[in-house]
């Protein structure tokens, strides 16, 4: 059966703190040579890894994993709202396969989704409606997390449930590497922001957009060395996807939380979607990566990257 992977940082600054112009040629091109790469593959169905950034999952109720079977993304940060083109009997079959290989596995009937799903299906294919679609949620910002090896568990069991389909699937990560935005947290919140990441009130556009005024300030801080957030660490970044490129996947499913965490930034855990995508497409066997971008962007708070990879 024929499988690739595609993994894609995202960043809700892009359009808004964007870098020096040379930067943004190489990302375009990096960008470029992924969709030249989906072309030729031709996609029958994505499955698609993302986190979420307290849109559509909270406390009330926080999984670690999360299929859709059906999916609605809310247009934060400028990305598209709307129904995503989630193929339900794709979708409930791999969600049968995951759960019948001993994987623990939250089904959503209607989750909710932000840039974090939305951006690469814009970016890749034009819209959040292009492609049949199986939406998988991994939480990378929400204490406490498990293991990695539980994630690389994950996209093991999706992997070999999706091969049963006979269907060219491209499993799709979207997440940053080393990067700490300014996401808030539960423990020491003021009663009023833990409010809303326990029970989810959804904001009103007033308050969705003073949010996000305050991410664009951190990304302006960050550029001009006057914010206390992590730096980007690129000598980690590019040691994850060392273990990507050589097929060293145990290795990456080891990684420590708490390490994690120290080397890089808050959001780091985002690569939980990298190691998910990366499992389904080694559930069937190695794989070659053909290619691979990185750059440290501070002006997007990301170590940003952009690889393929197709199972030899």
């Amino acid at each position: 059966m024929t499988a690739a992977a595609v993994g894609l940082s995202h960043s809700p600054l892009i359009g808004k703190n964007d870098p020096a112009p040379d930067v943004l040629a190489r990302v375009d091109q990096a960008v470029s040579a992924a969709k030249d790469f989906i072309r030729d593959f031709d996609p029958e169905l994505v499955v698609l890894y993302a986190p979420d950034h307290y849109n559509g999952f909270f406390y009330k109720e926080m999984p670690p994993f999360c299929l859709a079977t059906e999916a609605h993304a809310v247009g934060d940060f400028d990305s598209a709202a709307g129904q995503l083109s989630v193929d339900t009997g794709a979708a409930k079959l791999i969600a049968k396969g995951v759960l019948d290989r001993g994987v623990d596995l939250t089904i959503s009937a209607r989750m909710i989704v932000d840039h974090g799903f939305a951006q690469p299906l814009e970016t890749l294919f034009g819209g959040i409606d292009r492609v049949p679609v199986v939406p998988v949620f991994v939480n990378g910002v929400a204490t406490p997390l498990g293991p990695m090896s539980r994630v690389q568990a994950l996209g093991t069991a999706i992997g070999r449930a999706a091969d049963e389909l006979d269907l060219r699937v491209l499993y799709l990560a979207s997440g940053g590497l080393s990067h700490d935005p300014p996401v808030p947290v539960l423990d020491g919140a003021p009663p009023r922001v833990a409010d809303a990441l326990i029970e989810g009130h959804a904001p009103t556009p007033e308050q969705r957009a003073k949010g996000e005024l305050r991410v664009v300030q951190a990304g302006r801080d960050y550029v001009a060395g006057t914010s206390t957030m992590t730096p980007i660490n690129q000598e980690w970044d590019n040691r994850l996807l060392d273990l990507l490129e050589q097929n060293r996947l145990g290795e990456f499913a080891s990684w420590p939380v708490d390490w994690m965490g120290e080397q890089g930034g808050g959001s780091a855990h985002e690569v939980r979607t990298w190691l998910a995508a990366y499992a389904s497409l080694a559930a069937g066997g190695p794989f070659d990566l053909k290619y691979r971008f990185y750059e440290a962007i501070p002006a997007w708070i990301a170590g940003f990257s952009v690889t393929t990879a197709l199972r030899q």
